[in-house]
């Protein structure tokens, strides 16, 4: 009697032909099903809400749909996981993200990455295509990402050129809430503006979210808290033709005002007498003058930082939440509520006398007092602002053309200027580059409190960058007290890092959940 076939021959190694079939790329039946892709369409074309088996669509803040158990076969998954696990990926890490990457998987010819890009690209394209009631191409960008803890990808909108539609394809284990990591939707105001987000996706095994790009598509990816799992996901853009664009919006300047008047009696009051030295500030100002930046420590008197660091923990202080969230988000002080001696560390800020202090540490003419364009040319017959350059004093700085002109408008200006505020800096805080900010000559101060023991890993720190270059010139950490100055020119931008889950620790062993700094930037 001859043997039954068995299942799985041992001595080859060789799987029957269902077994083989178990190991396709096969797409969930429920998108093969015409009533479900009419129902698809048509709700898309309403913009309402559709549910049908493992199929989700809402519209809310913006179209979007989740597929449940995308592809039939759990072992196709599990051994597209493990292909994508073996990819070498790129750390990322910028002002809008931390987080690793593969490159482009549109070439990888391993089997089951070869088999998912050619379902993605081919039949759920096709089907996207029908539903959506758009022609989008055959070509599809595509790689792999993984999120692990403290990683994280802030608020976007993901418009470049030709990018239609974002899918999102996830392989992650049993996933929860207090993981972070959910996908965040924000809604978004009269001016197309991120507000608040309004509805969280949670990362799902062999789940598939897709969304159209649009200028009110803003999303983040969640800061991975859980320290052992890794969020990875499979994602990309199809490309079709762009939804139109309304015009950008500008926000409106914050205004600016020349010093207030107060005299020195302030300086002796609140500043550490060594910076009041003349022959000190003469050391602090060429050291100033050869790299534009500089930082000095132990900057307020003991009592008075002691004041004003018990007063920021006052519960009277407002605080607003400053946006929007593509651009910034932390707290920022109501003067109007503020204890008095946090007023007064702001008027000092702001006067006369710590204007020409300014000028004395920095030589910038923030005050008639200080000489003017005529009598600081040197030499050459270049005026300090083009010999200093700029932060970093590297190639960030603009050129001799650009000096000229910077010169032309400063004697244009009328009277030096500031403008300031008092921030609040706790987790999940940060600020972004953007391309509305008026790239001009000024002087930044930063004045930290409340941040001893603070460490880079934490985030929190100021970053400056050439414009349209990847290249860092300088980099500001939070120091308790320091006073910190950078001169930056019209090509040199700067954020603040996103502060991670990792600064609570050292947070609440100082008893708050923040710290703090005074923000000015002066012109000449």
């Amino acid at each position: 009697m001859p043997a039954k076939k068995r299942q799985n021959d041992p001595a080859t190694g060789k799987k029957n032909k269902k077994e083989k079939r178990g190991e396709l790329a096969v797409i969930n039946s429920d998108l093969r099903d015409e009533a479900v892709q009419k129902g698809m369409r048509d709700a898309w074309q309403r913009k309402e809400s559709y549910t049908n088996g493992n199929i989700h669509l809402d519209c809310e803040p913006f179209p979007h749909c989740q597929i449940t158990r995308f592809l039939q076969s759990e072992s196709f998954v599990e051994s597209l996981q493990a292909e994508l696990l073996q990819l070498n990926f790129n750390s990322k890490s910028n002002d809008l993200y931390k987080f690793q990457q593969s490159d482009d998987l549109g070439e990888r010819k391993e089997d089951h990455i070869s088999q998912i890009r050619s379902v993605i690209f081919g039949e759920f394209r096709v089907w996207l295509s029908e539903v959506l009631q758009v022609d989008l191409e055959a070509t599809v960008d595509i790689s792999c990402a993984k999120y692990e803890h403290t990683d994280v990808l802030l608020c976007h909108d993901d418009e470049l050129e030709g990018r239609r539609v974002a899918f999102i394809l996830y392989l992650v284990p049993p996933w929860e809430v207090k993981d972070g990591g959910t996908l965040d939707l924000f809604s978004t105001d009269e001016h197309c503006q991120p507000v608040s987000v309004v509805k969280s996706l949670l990362p799902c095994w062999n789940s598939l979210v897709f969304f159209e790009v649009s200028p009110v598509s803003f999303h983040q990816v969640a800061e991975v808290l859980s320290e052992e799992k890794c969020r990875l996901s499979l994602s990309g853009w199809f490309h079709g033709p762009s939804l139109p664009r309304p015009s950008r919006y500008i926000e409106p300047p914050v205004p600016r005002h020349t010093h207030i008047p107060r005299d020195e009696s302030l300086l002796f009051e609140w500043v550490n007498e060594m910076y009041l030295d003349p022959r000190y500030q003469a050391r602090v100002q060429q050291e100033f003058e050869e790299s534009s930046e500089i930082c000095l420590a132990t900057f307020l008197q003991e009592e008075k930082l002691r004041q004003v660091r018990s007063a920021l923990q006052s519960s009277e202080i407002q605080w607003e939440s400053k946006g929007p969230p593509n651009k910034r988000y932390y707290g920022c002080a109501d003067m109007q509520s503020v204890p008095s001696c946090v007023q007064e560390c702001w008027e000092l800020l702001s006067s006369e006398s710590f204007f020409i202090l300014l000028s004395n540490l920095t030589g910038l003419r923030l005050h008639y007092l200080c000489g003017d364009e005529d009598e600081s040319e040197n030499e050459d017959g270049k005026s300090e602002t083009e010999n200093r350059g700029g932060a970093g004093n590297t190639q960030a700085s603009a050129s001799n053309t650009d000096a000229d002109t910077s010169t032309t408008e400063k004697k244009d200006k009328g009277p030096p200027t500031c403008v300031g505020e008092l921030r609040r800096w706790m987790h999940g805080d940060y600020t972004l580059l953007h391309d509305s900010v008026k790239r001009e000559y000024a002087l930044d101060l930063q004045l930290h409190m409340g941040c001893a023991g603070w460490k880079s890993e934490f985030g929190g720190f100021t970053s400056y960058i050439a414009h349209d270059e990847d290249e860092e010139l300088l980099t500001v950490y939070p120091e308790d007290n320091s006073l910190a100055l950078v001169y930056r020119d019209k090509d040199t931008l700067k954020f603040i890092k996103h502060i991670n889950n990792s600064s609570s620790s050292q947070l609440s062993s100082q008893n708050t959940a923040a710290f703090y700094d005074f923000s000015f930037n002066y012109y000449e």
